[in-house]
Protein backbone atom coordinates (compact mmCIF):
# COMPACT_ATOMS: atom_id res chain seq x y z
CA UNK A 1 0.00 0.00 0.00
CA UNK A 2 1.48 3.21 -0.76
CA UNK A 3 0.00 6.94 0.19
CA UNK A 4 0.72 10.08 -1.35
CA UNK A 5 -0.73 11.61 1.87
CA UNK A 6 -1.87 10.54 5.08
CA UNK A 7 -2.27 11.01 8.77
CA UNK A 8 -0.59 9.04 12.04
CA UNK A 9 -2.81 9.81 14.87
CA UNK A 10 0.01 8.14 16.89
CA UNK A 11 2.20 10.71 16.12
CA UNK A 12 0.41 13.37 15.28
CA UNK A 13 1.61 14.43 11.75
CA UNK A 14 0.85 13.88 7.82
CA UNK A 15 2.72 10.67 6.31
CA UNK A 16 2.92 8.93 2.74
CA UNK A 17 5.53 9.97 0.24
CA UNK A 18 4.22 13.10 -1.03
CA UNK A 19 5.05 14.52 2.66
CA UNK A 20 8.56 16.16 2.70
CA UNK A 21 10.24 15.52 5.86
CA UNK A 22 13.71 14.99 7.50
CA UNK A 23 15.12 12.09 9.03
CA UNK A 24 13.85 11.11 12.57
CA UNK A 25 17.19 10.11 13.60
CA UNK A 26 18.21 13.16 16.14
CA UNK A 27 21.71 13.36 14.81
CA UNK A 28 20.44 13.01 10.75
CA UNK A 29 19.06 16.10 8.58
CA UNK A 30 18.91 14.17 5.97
CA UNK A 31 16.14 15.21 3.70
CA UNK A 32 13.58 12.20 3.17
CA UNK A 33 9.64 12.02 2.61
CA UNK A 34 7.17 10.07 4.80
CA UNK A 35 6.60 6.90 2.51
CA UNK A 36 6.53 3.16 3.55
CA UNK A 37 10.58 3.34 1.98
CA UNK A 38 11.58 5.37 5.26
CA UNK A 39 9.14 4.38 8.01
CA UNK A 40 10.28 2.20 10.92
CA UNK A 41 8.28 -1.28 10.65
CA UNK A 42 8.25 -1.09 7.07
CA UNK A 43 3.95 -0.58 7.03
CA UNK A 44 2.05 2.80 7.80
CA UNK A 45 2.08 2.97 11.63
CA UNK A 46 4.97 0.69 12.48
CA UNK A 47 3.04 -2.46 12.26
CA UNK A 48 3.22 -4.47 15.39
CA UNK A 49 6.96 -4.50 16.67
CA UNK A 50 8.36 -0.98 15.69
CA UNK A 51 7.88 2.66 16.28
CA UNK A 52 6.51 4.21 12.71
CA UNK A 53 8.67 6.80 12.63
CA UNK A 54 10.84 7.57 9.57
CA UNK A 55 14.36 7.37 8.70
CA UNK A 56 16.79 7.38 5.82
CA UNK A 57 18.58 4.46 4.51
CA UNK A 58 21.66 5.04 6.81
CA UNK A 59 19.52 5.12 9.89
CA UNK A 60 17.05 2.07 9.06
CA UNK A 61 18.34 -1.28 9.65
CA UNK A 62 16.64 -4.73 8.73
CA UNK A 63 15.96 -7.43 11.02
CA UNK A 64 14.33 -10.80 10.80
CA UNK A 65 11.13 -10.47 12.87
CA UNK A 66 8.84 -13.66 12.62
CA UNK A 67 10.44 -15.03 9.45
CA UNK A 68 9.82 -11.38 7.94
CA UNK A 69 12.56 -8.93 6.99
CA UNK A 70 11.25 -5.45 8.43
CA UNK A 71 13.27 -2.72 8.37
CA UNK A 72 13.74 -1.03 11.48
CA UNK A 73 15.60 1.99 13.16
CA UNK A 74 18.47 1.65 16.15
CA UNK A 75 15.58 1.95 18.83
CA UNK A 76 13.42 -0.14 17.55
CA UNK A 77 16.38 -3.35 17.10
CA UNK A 78 17.53 -2.43 20.27
CA UNK A 79 13.79 -2.63 22.04
CA UNK A 80 14.74 1.10 23.50
CA UNK A 81 12.17 3.69 23.51
CA UNK A 82 11.54 5.91 20.12
CA UNK A 83 13.34 8.93 19.41
CA UNK A 84 11.58 12.14 19.72
CA UNK A 85 9.75 12.60 16.10
CA UNK A 86 11.43 15.72 13.72
CA UNK A 87 8.59 18.54 13.57
CA UNK A 88 7.56 19.34 10.30
CA UNK A 89 9.83 20.89 7.57
CA UNK A 90 8.94 24.37 6.51
CA UNK A 91 8.70 23.26 2.71
CA UNK A 92 5.89 21.17 3.85
CA UNK A 93 4.14 23.58 6.51
CA UNK A 94 3.97 26.64 3.71
CA UNK A 95 2.52 23.60 1.40
CA UNK A 96 0.16 22.89 3.33
CA UNK A 97 -0.43 27.03 3.86
CA UNK A 98 -0.50 27.99 0.47
CA UNK A 99 -1.69 25.51 -1.71
CA UNK A 100 -5.17 25.00 -3.66
CA UNK A 101 -4.91 21.12 -2.64
CA UNK A 102 -5.19 21.56 0.97
CA UNK A 103 -7.98 25.01 0.87
CA UNK A 104 -10.56 22.60 2.05
CA UNK A 105 -8.47 21.13 4.47
CA UNK A 106 -8.08 24.66 6.08
CA UNK A 107 -11.25 25.81 5.98
CA UNK A 108 -12.64 22.76 7.80
CA UNK A 109 -9.94 23.59 10.41
CA UNK A 110 -10.23 27.37 10.73
CA UNK A 111 -14.32 26.73 11.61
CA UNK A 112 -13.35 24.06 14.05
CA UNK A 113 -10.94 26.61 15.53
CA UNK A 114 -13.61 29.10 15.85
CA UNK A 115 -16.82 26.91 17.20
Amino acid sequence: MYWSIGYDEHWKRDIGFGVDAICDHPDCKKEIDRGIEHVCGGEPYGGDSSCGLYFCKDHLQTNTIDNEEVPQCTQCSSGKEPFEPTPDTENWLNYKQTSSYWAGWRTYHEQKASS
